[in-house]
């Protein structure tokens, strides 16, 4: 199988901090991983290095069959698809929808005197049908609800058909019913043969999208656990990634997590 991504002993300090310790990671076409961890465990770090946003302190970082340091990221990054809060704030509050999507063609956030094709226009209104925003071309982009914000964005991701697609944290700040939307957008996406190959990082195990195939635990820059998702995320590898009892439990492809009490245990 092809390798997508992959870090070598990977490391990241900033000053006295150590953001990645010695980590090892490799992602294969077609596999779909969602990266979890507390606050502080190096998970954005590692999705900026993924994102050719960042070089590693010391390791290897591959990405794409090129390798961090020896490749002009600008040629990368196009190749690779990213929505983060980062990116998010970067945006301005009067582009129209359709143009946010359409100008990651060009590599910018937003419309200039660049002119597009009608395939261009035809993959955002495919794009926009997909995330569930087909009817939101012509507002802008201050006046949508933050759920309509975060489908936007992914869109744009999207938009110039990455082998590599990077989401950091894309249910943050939604209301439930925006969550769920969402969630069921990427995992129909993530249950696509063709979409791209998947790296999602979040919080909160219930928004692991279904058709997520690998699952990464972080805590303190270091992994902790990696593999398949139903070896990963059980009860006691969280609850030692997070350092509390957790309970972890699965219903239809969803997964959730609460303080473990065993006096609820010995109830049941």
């Amino acid at each position: 199988m092809v390798t997508v991504a992959e870090l070598d002993r990977v490391s990241v300090r900033r000053g006295a901090k150590l953001l990645l310790d010695e980590v090892d990671f490799k992602v294969s076409e077609s596999e779909r991983w969602v990266v979890v961890g507390p606050n502080g465990a190096g998970k954005t770090t590692m999705l900026s290095l993924l994102a050719a946003q960042m070089h590693p302190t010391q390791g290897v970082v591959s990405l794409l069959g090129e390798y961090l340091g020896a490749v002009d990221v600008f040629e990368l990054r196009p190749r690779i698809g990213l929505a983060s809060s980062a990116m998010a704030h970067r945006i301005p509050a009067s582009e129209k929808v359709r143009d946010i999507i359409m100008s990651a063609s060009y590599g910018m956030l937003g419309r200039w005197r660049e002119s597009y094709e009608a395939m261009d226009q035809n993959r955002a209104m495919e794009l926009m049908r997909l995330m569930q925003v087909g009817e939101l071309g012509d507002r802008t982009y201050g006046t949508l609800s933050e759920g309509e914000r975060k489908r936007v964005e992914i869109a744009r991701a999207l938009m110039t058909d990455p082998e590599l697609l990077l989401l950091d944290e894309p249910s943050a700040g939604l209301d439930l019913c925006g969550r769920e939307i969402l969630v069921g957008i990427l995992g129909r996406l993530c249950a696509n043969p063709y979409a791209p190959t998947v790296v999602l990082v979040t919080h909160h195990l219930e928004e692991i999208p279904s058709g997520i195939t690998h699952a990464l635990l972080l805590t303190d820059g270091k992994v902790y656990a990696q593999g398949p998702v139903r070896e990963v995320i059980t009860s006691e590898n969280v609850s030692g990634a997070y350092g509390i009892p957790l309970e972890v439990t699965r219903t239809d492809d969803r997964w959730s997590a609460r303080a473990f009490h065993p006096a609820r245990r010995a109830q049941q």
